[in-house]
């Protein structure tokens, strides 16, 4: 989930570090290279490199992509970017705060457009092609960043400016981003002697390789493990899903057979309807064993490869071990805050399951089903539980959740809160990498300001990742000229049929507006440069998350949530029965979610030598009191947020952290006159949460907006767990 992450290091690197712009190149600069080495890049026949063109202040020409073009764009744009690294580190002028971090800032504007079309192919459009082209440049890219981070003269340059006296001269902003682009180097070795230096910058280019190898895995799990099934097999399922299944078979080559897809969006329904008990621990097992198969797209070892050689970097760095690297700068601090957050809600979730499991296992006997619950049954009996605890139906719901409506309520909450207009963009008048992705223009709905784009690539298909995310393409920013936001969101929705709307489970639609709470992190941002867009892992999930809330807003439900057929709106005793079961099932929810959290920070706080992967999750798990009915949300074989790369490496925990903050902020809305559309509440909303990206310290951007911390007892209240003696803020 979120903003798109790399798997590759050095990509992650060079974002950070050399702050990939996504400017056009300024005519006249201090570094002498960035005027040539504009002109060489319009001369240049690769599209790749070139400039956006068109409307909008430029756009991706997805339509001219290429995937010939990628190599020898990465390696151009690699030089390119070197080029201007060298030019400011070897500038003769002393170092200001303009000639160092600015041109920085300003610097890698190449790269950053190359890297927009590769985030494409790595996540949207996959293929054996492009997984051959990562596995050759994910070292290549490595060796390339540890050049600008082991560049000791560009080094020297930062670190005088971050301890000059001009730095208290600057803007908050200006002083923040020195701070980040001074530790950004400290913490990745530009400290250490030469030797280990080497070393450091070969673990990143293993790592690299690694990363591309573990991601690929898993994307080969889920393309190779569909589940086929025949008219017989069908019982229980609804009669949407049944439909998508059967254009997803018949895309594959199966138009007699309905498809299981190997994905969350495909696996989900079909456990929580399918009557076929032994169908649904078939697609439960092929789900949670991606990169667990004991085949050439096992997981296993590369994990413990990947544990031992993050371990043996921040030991080179001087930490004990690599949590406590990691969350050095997040809000969490260390390993050991985050872990004492998820222990004062762990108890009160595995004993909500206790309960949850309790009430099945009555179904089921009542049933004369004679079994004993198991995880491919979780879902299946909840559903019957649902049913029989509060009348509520996930199926019925389901009519009153189409994707088209959800997306005109999104529309109208961002009109709302942040007066902000959508308007379809002419097919055809914007590149699209994808016939299902539609863009649409975001403006102010008082001025008529232009903000930027919005693209939509919302349905599942071979070569796609899956999950959900946000990513942008550009980013404001004011430092050089006005930049408006390229933003996109992307899931794996399986289509309706052909003329029919796609219907979506709650859970989905929730996931939807959390998506779409990223977009509008990106669109409503007023920073001057690029490294203000960079986040705080355990904070970047907690506007999207807070997003999620505005569903649920009777003005989104009288309006937007009507039936797919009749028109209808939603009946009130319908909404009554889903706000009256809000908490249902969250233990399940919860204790799946934490577990993965919980493990990841295991893994990064053990010695990587006591760790077989396998035996590690299970033995530990074990410890811990985990249910036998619910395995992690994430398994480790294919834990893809903390293996493919180190955007939530020893950071998973960060969605909970991020849900105390959204448990807190909507009780500041609940307890305000005009609710969740009041406001005064919705202005600091947008001033202090959203606008300011990572240009003001997190937890001093929270306190501007609520006047004072956030408390864990709100979480507690949320999810409707008793809350512990200890109220301690989070």
């Amino acid at each position: 989930m979120g903003k798109f992450k790399t798997s590759l290091t050095a990509m992650a690197v060079v974002v950070a570090l050399s702050a990939c712009s996504e400017q056009k190149a300024p005519q006249t600069t201090s570094v002498d290279t960035t005027e040539a080495a504009a002109t060489e890049t319009q001369q240049s026949d690769n599209v790749l490199l070139q400039e956006f063109k068109g409307p909008y202040g430029g756009v991706p020409a997805f339509d001219k992509m290429k995937l010939e073009d990628l190599k020898p764009a990465l390696e151009k744009a690699m030089e390119l970017n070197l080029k201007e690294i060298d030019a400011i580190a070897n500038n003769p002028e002393p170092p200001t705060f303009e000639n160092v971090i600015v041109e920085m800032e300003r610097s890698g504007s190449e790269l950053s457009r190359v890297f927009r079309y590769y985030g494409i192919w790595s996540a949207n459009k996959s293929s054996p092609e492009f997984r051959a082209i990562q596995v050759e440049m994910s070292p290549k890219l490595s060796a390339f960043s540890t050049k600008i981070t082991q560049n000791e003269k560009l080094f020297e340059r930062v670190k005088a400016v971050y301890e000059s006296d001009e730095l208290s001269t600057l803007t908050e902003e200006e002083q923040r981003i020195a701070w980040m682009t001074y530790n950004e180097f400290a913490r990745n070795g530009a400290t250490l002697d030469s030797e280990a230096k080497k070393r450091y910058a070969a673990i990143n280019e293993e790592l690299a390789t690694l990363y591309t190898s573990f991601s690929n895995n898993v994307l080969a799990d889920e393309e190779n493990y569909v589940t086929y099934i025949t008219e017989d097999q069908l019982g229980g399922l609804p009669e949407s899903f049944v439909k998508g299944a059967k254009s997803a078979a018949q895309s594959r080559g199966e138009p007699d057979k309905y498809a299981i897809t190997n994905t969350r969006s495909s696996m989900d329904p079909f456990l929580t309807y399918s009557t076929n008990r032994e169908l649904r621990e078939k697609v439960w097992n092929t789900y949670y064993s991606r990169g667990d198969n004991a085949d050439e797209f096992d997981n296993n070892e590369i994990i413990k490869r990947i544990l031992t050689l993050r371990d043996e970097r921040v030991e080179l760095l001087g930490y004990e071990n690599y949590a406590q690297w990691r969350l050095e700068d997040r809000m969490a601090k260390n390993p050991e805050n985050a872990m004492d957050l998820m222990m004062k809600v762990w108890p009160a979730a595995i004993a909500r399951v206790e309960q949850e499991v309790a009430d099945m296992q009555t179904i089921a006997d009542a049933e004369g089903a004679d079994i004993t619950i198991e995880p491919w049954d979780y879902r299946f009996y909840a559903e019957k539980v649902r049913q029989a605890k509060y009348d509520l139906d996930s199926n019925e719901v389901k009519q009153y959740l189409q994707l088209d409506k959800l997306r005109d309520a999104m529309f109208y909450v961002a009109g709302r809160l942040f007066n902000f207009n959508f308007t379809p963009v002419e097919e055809g008048k914007v590149p699209v990498f994808h016939e299902d992705v539609k863009v649409w223009e975001v403006t102010d709905k008082d001025s008529g300001e232009h903000i930027g784009l919005w693209y939509l690539d919302p349905f599942s298909r071979k070569g796609k990742r899956s999950g959900a995310w946000a990513t942008t393409y550009r980013s404001s920013t004011t430092f050089d000229g006005k930049k408006t936001v390229l933003s996109s969101n992307n899931s794996n929705f399986v289509k309706g049929a052909e003329g029919e709307p796609t219907l979506i489970s709650f859970d989905d639609a929730e996931t939807y507006f959390h998506e779409f709470g990223h977009a509008l992190h990106f669109l409503s941002a007023d920073v001057k440069y690029p490294s203000s867009h960079s986040g705080v892992r355990d904070y970047t999930e907690f506007q999207s998350q807070l997003l999620e809330r505005w569903l649920t807003t009777d003005e989104v439900i009288n309006q937007f949530l009507v039936h797919y057929e009749t028109g209808e709106p939603i009946p009130a005793e319908l909404v009554a029965k889903i706000k009256k079961a809000s908490t249902f099932n969250e233990g399940f929810k919860t204790t799946e979610y934490m577990a993965s959290a919980i493990m990841d920070l295991k893994y990064h706080t053990t010695d990587p030598a006591n760790i077989e992967p396998d035996t590690f999750e299970r033995e530990e798990l074990t410890k811990l009191g985990m249910p036998e009915e619910i395995v992690m949300r994430h398994r480790t074989p294919h834990f893809g947020h903390v293996f493919s790369g180190e955007g939530y490496a020893a950071a998973y925990y960060g969605y909970m952290w991020a849900e105390v903050l959204t448990a807190d902020a909507s009780e500041a809305f609940m307890e305000a006159p005009g609710g969740f559309y009041d406001k005064e509440v919705g202005d600091r909303l947008v001033k202090y949460l959203f606008s300011v990206r990572n240009a003001m310290d997190p937890a001093e951007a929270y306190r501007k907006f609520r006047g004072r911390d956030a408390k864990v007892d709100a979480l507690m209240r949320d999810r409707g767990f008793p809350i512990p003696e200890d109220k301690s803020e989070d």
